[in-house]
């Protein structure tokens, strides 16, 4: 009997053990699971150029080129990339459809407070693209009582009406119709063809866009609004932290060794002095 009941318990030990290993595998956090697998999972939008867009049936970009860059410190690990509308990433990063963003996320208070969003990887600060020759637009107060598109869901969006906003506090009429599209090349097509008298974006976009598109549009090169980054996004949490930290490190790295500068003199024909210690914490 005695012998019987020493026996159930090293069974009841043995599961225990079993379970906690188990439990303890499960634990891994996702950079380890990457390892592990060999593989991870990101999302972009390559609808953003210079940042990530299609080019000969491939997503190039600076985003691509850094990201490339940051993965040589995980030499065995496949990248998987999905291509996705920009409103589908961030609900389908919470839901763990994939793994990180991979793209260019405008830090607001609302992600900052939601999401681990990375060092950043560029300036965002907002400006406009008007028509080339349109001498009624020279500085964002002459947006006043226009027509002015942007993409739904994005912070420029929100930019936008909070610069509307202010524009009406200040005793001036505010913007007098924002229409938002699904990406910004509509926008851009809607402005050409003059459906519309501006559009709102990021300056490094913007004249990404009239290095290409100079003939039709010209970027009022004064920003509005806070200053204001571009990172990268992951999940808020613990499973999480050990992904972004490892970017982190890798953005401190590439930063420190001119990498990342290289990288933005050839998509953006410029250099941007990036904070390195820590994403400053923004205002709204």
């Amino acid at each position: 009997m005695r012998y019987a009941t020493k026996l159930c318990m090293a069974i009841s030990l043995a599961a225990s053990f079993s379970t906690f290993s188990g439990e303890g595998a499960i634990a891994a956090d996702l950079l380890q699971r990457i390892k592990d697998k060999g593989e991870i999972a990101i999302a972009s939008e390559a609808r953003y150029p210079p940042f990530e867009f299609v080019e000969n049936g491939k997503v190039v970009g600076y985003g691509v080129d850094l990201f490339a860059e940051v993965m040589k410190g995980l030499p065995d690990v496949k990248v998987t990339r999905l291509d996705l509308p920009f409103q589908g990433l961030l609900p389908g990063l919470q839901t763990n459809k994939f793994d990180a963003i991979i793209t260019a996320v405008t830090v607001n208070k609302q992600r900052f407070d939601t999401y681990r969003l990375s060092l950043p990887i560029a300036d965002a600060s907002f400006a406009f693209v008007k028509r080339k020759g349109d001498a009624s637009l020279t500085k964002p107060e002459d947006l006043s009582g226009k027509s002015v598109g942007t993409q739904a869901g994005s912070a420029q969006l929100k930019g936008t009406q909070a610069f509307s906003d202010a524009l009406k506090a200040k005793g001036q009429a505010p913007i007098a119709n924002i229409q938002t599209y699904v990406d910004f090349n509509e926008a851009y097509a809607d402005l050409a063809a003059g459906r519309t008298d501006a559009v709102v974006n990021s300056l490094p976009n913007l004249l990404y866009l009239q290095t290409q598109r100079g003939d039709v549009f010209e970027t009022v090169r004064t920003t509005f609004g806070a200053p204001t980054y571009f990172s990268w996004a992951f999940r808020k949490d613990d499973d999480s932290k050990a992904l972004a930290d490892f970017i982190d490190d890798q953005f401190r790295k590439l930063a420190a060794d001119g990498t990342m500068a290289k990288l933005q003199e050839k998509w953006f024909g410029f250099t941007m002095k990036l904070p390195t210690d820590a994403l400053p914490t923004p205002q709204s």
